[in-house]
């Protein structure tokens, strides 16, 4: 009887999310507080022992100064791009989660990353979507042959960690955490109970053991991270994979790092073999015009701490309709608006009765405000018919007042199109680099009118 009373389940409870009011059966509304569908399954917690347990050992309080501080160890996945968007490599006892729609190539890649670190140290793979078969066929697809990692079918997590401490790997790949249940709650594998507890223990083990820990996530259909916000708050580093489907190039993206800069990304074309990583990426987003043509500007924008060309194309044209559409692809599309009404202010370039289309090409999204001046020049080169000079490029963030503010790291940008062969440049005044850079005509501008101005000079 003793030993059917230690292998039962520990008790549930249902939780208010709102309240923290408890309901030992699920319920519609909260019995406490009231509040509609927030009761959530939840462990009971038992009188004898605790089942959390601490990330590290309890140590003495002590002052900030007085911890010795080293450089975090990494271990380099083999692929450049990966190792850049992670910070250098993966960090022992590191839980990175990586999300992204069905089929764009998250599993492609990790089974790329494990195979080369598999040549060094003991790497895992766990996969509860697929069988070990169907790993194989892939591994064998992608020309891995002889491959050294491990691999395991199962969803449990009780048997995924007793494998984990059995086999102690450096590296376990989780694919993915919306498969994984956990003994200890009845709620379906996925549902937010699961993916939390889950997710919470894999994470201990990986401080406790120094184990990198890599989990793979769903995404929902507006692209965010299936699950609750916790799961993002609990990992340290939080990658997106992005990318068109139809499209041979993919995106992978540091949204969060406790390790490494964010919003670092790193570009990948899809191959027969694989991912490979792109070594120039502007060359993706840069099309290849014989000839100038109205409407296309360049821009420099920086992704992370790349500086990367990107051409920023505008089509403006007369609407038949009382009220013009304003689209755009890739930028804020009320940032294309503001961007209308600076330039009807201050320079008198009037669109109220035109049709504009924004967009960014080759997929890319961007954030930053430093694109402004090359979507404000894009729109006055198609409006007005003429193209901008060969090899012109611009960046820079305009105010409502009209004027041009600088961008970060001006100089990198310069550079990175002096490289690529790029002569002309407008920039704001605060860019002006001290030193003139090789090849390139820089051109610094304070004001929206100033910089229309100087393109007209120029013969754009």
């Amino acid at each position: 009887m003793a030993d059917n009373r230690a292998m039962a389940k520990e008790k549930t409870l249902y939780t208010c999310s709102e309240c923290g009011g408890t309901s030992p059966k699920w319920l519609g509304k909260c019995p406490q507080c009231g509040a509609w569908n927030t009761l959530e399954e939840t462990v009971a917690e038992s009188g004898t022992r605790h089942r959390f347990q601490a990330l590290a050992k309890s140590a003495p309080v002590t002052s900030l100064a007085e911890i010795e501080a080293v450089d975090v160890a990494r271990m380099p996945t083999g692929i450049d791009e990966l190792d850049r968007v992670l910070g250098g490599g993966l960090v022992p006892g590191g839980v990175v989660l990586i999300g992204g729609d069905p089929g764009i190539g998250k599993s492609t890649l990790l089974l790329q990353a494990l195979d080369a670190l598999s040549q060094q140290m003991k790497a895992l793979y766990v996969t509860g979507e697929e069988s070990g078969a169907q790993v194989a066929l892939r591994s064998r697809r992608l020309g891995l042959d002889g491959s050294k990692v491990l691999v395991q079918a199962e969803i449990q997590l009780e048997k995924i960690l007793a494998t984990i401490e059995a086999e102690r790997p450096a590296v376990a790949v989780i694919d993915s955490i919306q498969t994984v249940y956990s003994e200890q709650l009845t709620s379906a594998p996925g549902s937010v109970a699961q993916v939390r507890e889950c997710s919470a223990q894999l994470t201990r083990t990986a401080k406790a053991t120094g184990c990198s820990m890599v989990l793979v996530g769903h995404v929902t259909k507006e692209g965010s991270l299936a699950g609750p916000r916790v799961l993002e708050h609990i990992v340290d580093t939080v990658l997106y994979f992005e990318g068109d489907t139809h499209s041979a190039f993919r995106l992978v993206r540091a949204f969060k790092n406790r390790f490494g800069a964010v919003n670092e990304i790193g570009v990948f074309a899809m191959t027969e073999r694989g991912l490979k990583g792109v070594a120039n990426p502007s060359a993706i987003f840069l099309s290849t015009h014989g000839e100038p043509v109205p409407g296309s500007c360049v821009l420099v924008t920086l992704e992370g701490t790349r500086p990367m060309l990107v051409e920023v194309q505008a089509l403006v044209d007369s609407s038949p309709i009382p009220s013009p559409r304003r689209l755009s692809v890739g930028l804020e599309q009320n940032r294309l608006a503001m961007l209308l009404a600076v330039m009807h202010r201050h320079a008198g370039i009037a669109c109220f009765d035109q049709d504009v289309f924004v967009n960014a090409v080759g997929g890319v999204r961007i954030s930053e405000p430093a694109a402004d001046l090359a979507v404000m020049l894009a729109i006055q080169s198609s409006l007005r018919g003429k193209p901008l000079p060969r090899g012109f490029l611009t960046f820079g963030e305009v105010g409502l007042a009209g004027e041009v503010r600088p961008a970060p790291r001006g100089q990198e940008r310069l550079k990175e199109a002096a490289k690529l062969g790029f002569s002309v440049a407008v920039v704001p005044k605060a860019n002006l680099p001290k030193k003139p850079i090789e090849g390139l005509e820089i051109h610094p501008v304070e004001r929206v009118e100033q910089a229309i101005d100087l393109v007209r000079t120029l013969g754009g």
